[in-house]
């Protein structure tokens, strides 16, 4: 089994990142959340920062807390909030 988790990004976070799909090795002692990998994100592409606060988070399809552990193989959806509609 693969020691990586995918990553699925969407609508703001895809046109920062520039990229809609990528792979996240899992530290050797396999111990990571949604959240700090959301914070590892964050820290490599600034511009995440403010969508990165509310945004949703869905591990294998179902929705998950920021502390929610990630296991090999899991793919992880990073979902920024959505504007949209007018009068």
């Amino acid at each position: 089994m693969s020691s990586k988790v995918t990553v699925k990004l969407f609508a703001s976070f895809r046109e920062i990142i520039g990229n809609g799909n990528l792979e996240f090795p899992l530290p050797e002692n396999g111990s990571l959340t949604a959240g700090e990998l959301l914070a590892q994100l964050v820290q490599k592409y600034t511009a995440l920062g403010g969508p990165a606060r509310t945004c949703r988070i869905m591990i294998n399809r179902q929705y998950a807390s920021s502390n929610s552990p990630l296991s090999p193989g899991d793919e992880v959806a990073f979902i920024p909030p959505v504007g949209g509609g007018s009068d």
